[in-house]
């Protein structure tokens, strides 16, 4: 066999390679297209840091409860590079004059290098914590990040519920950064008079009484 021949024949077996690669990631682009929606864009009006930014690796976003289940809809199955920040809210009155003036929204940022930035609005959130890995992305001793939240319904796709991973740069950032959404969620959380009322409002709702009804009204008259 020549050499000619030989590098035909690995050429040839890169290609396929290649080839195959490519269709399967089409394949899990129009799968995934139809179980999650296209993710929220950044507001304009994006809070105070509350923690970062930090350079990470964005690994993926998978199903919930399944972390072989990559999203290939909307890139978020592309790894890249990207810098993470976690955001307050800010109920306050955002200075842009453009802006609707209802504050800025808190969350998580996730600025990928090559493909668009994430954003994970703070009450799509519903945990973070750490894990050896996903998608096929195997570091062990908790070395990933991963925020579990929900997708939010768009374009009649239904919200989907997804974890999306995160290796940090410095290992010390990653339980930071997990503190720092935790801290996030309890601070959205209602304090324990406000849930009280809420369920008290819940379980007797207060509903206006017709003018007719009301016996001091009528006595009144």
């Amino acid at each position: 066999m020549t050499v000619l021949a030989v590098t035909l024949l690995v050429a040839l077996a890169i290609f396929l390679v290649l080839y195959v690669t490519l269709i399967g990631r089409r394949r899990l682009a129009q799968r995934t297209t139809t179980l999650v929606p296209v993710p929220p864009r950044a507001p304009r009006g994006i809070g105070p840091v509350r923690f970062g930014p930090v350079e990470a690796v964005y690994v993926s976003t998978t199903l919930h409860g399944d972390w072989l289940a990559r999203v290939g809809a909307h890139g978020l199955g592309d790894r890249s590079s990207a810098l993470v920040s976690v955001h307050d809210s800010d109920p306050g009155q955002y200075s842009d004059p453009g802006h609707d003036g209802s504050g800025r929204e808190g969350g998580v940022l996730v600025e990928r290098d090559g493909a668009d930035e994430l954003w994970l609005p703070v009450d799509t959130i519903r945990s973070a914590g750490l894990a050896p890995g996903m998608a096929g992305k195997y570091v062990g001793a908790d070395g990933l990040v991963v925020v579990t939240w929900a997708v939010p319904e768009a374009d009649d796709v239904d919200a989907a519920l997804v974890d999306t991973g995160l290796r940090t740069r410095r290992p010390q950032d990653r339980e930071a950064l997990v503190d720092a959404v935790r801290n996030l969620l309890a601070q959205q959380a209602p304090q324990p008079q406000q849930a009280y009322e809420q369920e008290q409002t819940q379980q007797h709702p207060q509903h206006p009484q017709h003018p007719e009804q009301d016996p001091y009204q009528q006595e009144a008259r």
